[in-house]
């Protein structure tokens, strides 16, 4: 028996270990967005040789603190702060191109280099003007029934793909079909908002001619043969997610999702390359919850009455700039994400915001309909109507921003990690004590 003990910590420790030097790796989000994905890529990137980003559009928002600057970025992988690394934006991302080269510019302005190392590939649609007047018209007949998006017209532009009247990056550079689908989807456009002249045919045509021009050598027609040569060679490469997991159009709280798979699979299948290739999945959590838009929120707290609060948690959308719901940590929510995205292991994010509250609730299960469940319930369309059941744990009371190994935590924070690590069934791999990069321990 002891031995047979011994061999499950060696097995153990080998999948560990495999696991935490894999080759290619996936971040995603398991709550509604903004966990803090953008700072875990840039960490993991210090030894990654491609970044890529798979899907979502420029209604995702990552801000990153290195020494004294702050980046926000909504399309460029964050791993881009890295000189070492090359950057793919995948197929299965939505491109505004005025937003991309503003990104360029402000990348290149303070001195971080972009040319050479930042590719996109033919195979991503492109969002037109057309597709964020339609996102506005849209969101405002809805009235009371509002999703709450961006309204930088990701779903539209994510309608006409599955319509198959998109316009893709590679189409930019074919003047007489992109004239064509331009033409034809600026009539449509036009006629479905009751025949007003929202977008000319013109100014489009001109505007996009303009921005090809000047993305020209960033799109590589071979970048998903690079994802997978770079896989075969035994490469570090780091696929970055977008968004959260609830907010994903199959499994999230539909209808206030958006519009693209959010979860790991979607990644794999945005970038071109099978999800047999990932060795290692990482799902980034906040020590607590958040949300945008509107949208079920189990656990949200009444604003008033919330002891974290909002700015001093940072907790302002980078894309729209509304202050984010906040609710306490719902491990129904994050367990069913562990098992939706194959995750090996969490993140743990912003545990340092929650240093001065005295006490603490974990969301252990959903009361509903006479049974409490640990996952979410498949079909419960309107969390609204489950109540959370809460275990209240004592706060630690001090400091951990300034905390860089996992040992030296307050011994009540460790056991709330240990916490979410049994009821997520999953363990904690990496903890974030605040924005900056070196703010970041391994749990061992």
């Amino acid at each position: 028996m002891k031995r047979m003990k011994i061999m499950s910590v060696v097995v153990c420790a080998l999948v560990v270990s495999l696991s935490v030097g894999a080759t290619s790796r996936i971040v995603v989000g398991a709550q509604f967005g903004d966990e803090g994905k953008g700072k875990m890529v840039d960490y993991l990137s210090g030894d990654a040789d491609v970044i890529v980003r798979g899907q979502g559009g420029n209604n995702a928002g990552h801000t990153i603190m290195v020494g004294d600057s702050e980046y926000k970025l909504h399309l460029i992988p964050s791993g881009i702060l890295r000189e070492h690394t090359q950057c793919v934006l995948g197929g299965g991302v939505v491109i505004n191109p005025r937003v991309l080269l503003e990104e360029i510019a402000m990348l290149e302005s303070n001195g971080i280099s972009v040319r050479g190392r930042l590719w996109i590939s033919p195979y991503a649609h492109v969002i037109l003007p057309y597709h964020e007047a339609l996102d506005g018209h849209v969101e405002d007949r809805k009235a009371g029934a509002s999703i709450g998006t961006t309204r930088r017209g990701i779903g539209p532009c994510y309608a006409d793909k599955v319509n198959r009247v998109g316009v893709r990056v590679g189409d930019l550079f074919e003047a007489d079909r992109f004239s064509g689908l331009v033409a034809r989807n600026v009539a449509r456009v036009n006629k479905a908002m009751g025949g007003v002249d929202t977008t000319s045919f013109d100014g489009v045509y001109d505007e996009y001619c303009e921005y090809a021009e000047k993305l020209r050598d960033f799109v590589k027609d071979d970048c998903e043969v690079m994802i997978d040569e770079a896989i075969k060679a035994k490469k570090n490469v780091l696929f970055e997610g977008a968004q959260g997991t609830f907010l994903d159009n199959t499994f999230g709280t539909f209808p206030f999702v958006t519009s693209s798979s959010t979860i790991a699979a979607g990644v794999c299948g945005g970038a071109g390359i099978g999800p047999s290739r990932i060795d290692d999945c990482i799902a980034v959590v906040k020590a607590y919850t958040t949300r945008v838009g509107n949208g079920p929120f189990v656990t949200e707290m009444d604003p008033a009455n919330c002891p974290i609060e909002a700015r001093k948690g940072r907790e302002i959308a980078v894309t729209t700039g509304r202050l984010r719901r906040i609710g306490w940590f719902d491990a129904v929510l994050v367990k069913t994400a562990v098992r939706l995205n194959g995750a090996h292991a969490i993140a743990l994010t912003k545990l340092d915001i929650l240093d001065a509250i005295e006490k603490i609730k974990l969301c252990v299960g959903y009361s509903y309909n006479g049974k409490v469940y640990d996952q979410i319930p498949a079909m419960c369309c309107d969390l609204s109507v489950v109540t959370p059941v809460y275990e209240e744990w004592d706060g630690w009371m001090s400091c951990t921003a300034d905390i860089r190994r996992y040992d030296d935590l307050p011994e009540q924070a460790k056991k709330y990690i240990a916490r979410i690590e049994t009821l997520c069934n999953a363990p904690v791999r990496y903890i974030s004590v605040g924005p900056e990069r070196q703010q970041t321990m391994i749990k061992a």
